[in-house]
């Protein structure tokens, strides 16, 4: 039964679950469109993964972890200490579906087709979240500096010709750079560089979480309202959706579900029965010692950024396949911390330790679009390394969504349907 503080809030055209950076661009993109929104989440808005990433809003980020010579490579990256991937053995065996699934998805015709999805949605994600970045007077916040991408090794960067080789044909502009090439625009990296790209008109943050938190004021300043509880369950009615939140019931014409990795944990939506599991990231933060870079720099073998920021110098990245209830892998931040050390020699700290959930399908592709369930449930999440990227062109296209429109550009390799 719907309690007297659901009917209170049944005039609601749509409401938001999860507050990580897609929630709150949809948030925002709705509440500017004149939509009556709620957004519930039991976290402060930006707390999870669009805290802890890397800072980069990566347009530049096409091509997928699934790679054609992965399975050459597992052996030896699974063995080695010095390797960016770890895999937990046991969470692997109890979700064959995802694994199997992703090494489908390593055929070079497949990563030639989702790199070429991702370059798509990237192209318009400048579009979708510089008219948030404005609204939410958060101009401050955001770097335009370009982006570094280094190898440090001739047989690095040999494996990595075909990924550039495809970047190039998709159109990603990108300029190859030289050992003295970048020792002049970032003369404190003591790495034996070979090559570099250099990622023209890339941006990053100085604080992801704080553009979060001021595009959360500018919402509730245009009306929106924030409930500090998880949506647990949905059911589609023939007008509108039900919603479970905070222990009580209440109407909304629609529901988009933006939980990122806690979106299959919501019954009803049609999320519970997608393969979308987490690629667990690690970050260690030094405070003071941001003055080591002028932009981020990804260090290809070692599959991390250095990046700095407002809070300091942040190392971030690595990948582990693991779950989410397992601790923090020591051996994952130790491993930042060794790099870290042979990026720049020694560092002040770190302060901060931190360890963060990306939301992934086995085919590195979010899902955005109506759910099987209902088109009144729209499901936006599985943004895997983008995420902070794709935030806001995802937003958009929910809120087109939303209204009954379709967005103006092509969603279709994003249908949950793929699965």
């Amino acid at each position: 039964m719907t309690t007297n503080r659901a009917r209170d809030r049944a005039e609601i055209d749509l409401v938001v679950a999860g507050a990580g950076i897609v929630g709150m661009a949809t948030a925002l993109w709705a509440a500017k469109r004149g939509q009556r929104v709620l957004l519930c989440d039991p976290a402060p808005p930006g707390a999870g993964a669009s805290y802890g990433n890397a800072c980069t809003l990566a347009t530049y980020g096409c091509l997928p972890v699934n790679s054609p010579d992965i399975l050459a490579s597992i052996p030896r990256l699974l063995a080695s200490p010095e390797s960016p991937l770890s895999v937990n053995y046991l969470h692997a065996l109890t979700h064959p579906r995802w694994l199997l699934s992703f090494l489908a998805n390593c055929r070079p015709a497949r990563v030639e087709a989702i790199a070429a999805t991702l370059a798509a949605i990237l192209s318009h994600a400048d579009a979708g979240l510089n008219p948030l970045i404005e609204e939410a007077g958060a101009e401050d916040l955001v770097v335009a500096n370009d982006a570094l991408y280094v190898w440090t090794t001739r047989a690095g960067f040999a494996a990595a010709a075909d990924g550039n080789a495809l970047r190039h044909r998709l159109g990603v502009p990108a300029e190859e750079l030289g050992p003295a090439d970048v020792a002049a625009l970032e003369p404190d990296l003591r790495l034996p560089v070979h090559r570099a790209l250099r990622f023209t008109g890339a941006r990053h943050l100085r604080d992801p979480q704080e553009l979060v938190r001021r595009m959360q004021r500018r919402f509730e300043a245009l009306g929106g309202r924030v409930l500090r509880h998880a949506v647990t369950r949905v059911r589609p009615l023939a007008d509108g959706v039900e919603v479970t939140t905070g222990g009580e019931t209440l109407r909304a014409a629609r529901v988009a579900i933006t939980a990122g990795a806690h979106a299959t944990g919501i019954a009803g939506s049609g999320a519970e029965r997608l393969p979308l599991d987490v690629e667990r990231g690690y970050h260690l933060q030094y405070p003071g010692e941001a003055h080591r870079l002028s932009r981020p720099v990804g260090w290809a073998e070692a599959g991390f950024y250095a990046v700095p920021m407002a809070q300091g110098l942040r190392l971030a990245g690595t990948v582990e396949i693991a779950g989410t209830r397992r601790p923090p892998n020591r051996r994952r931040l130790r491993y930042l911390e060794r790099k870290g050390a042979e990026m720049f020699g020694p560092l002040k700290g770190p302060a901060e330790e931190w360890l963060g959930f990306r939301p992934s399908f086995p085919d590195a592709l979010p899902v955005i679009g109506p759910s099987p369930r209902s088109d009144r449930i729209l499901l936006a999440f599985g943004h895997q390394h983008l995420g902070l990227t794709l935030g806001g062109i995802t937003g958009r296209i929910v809120a087109d969504l939303s209204e009954g429109r379709a967005p103006n550009l092509d969603i279709t390799g994003f249908d949950a349907a793929r699965f």
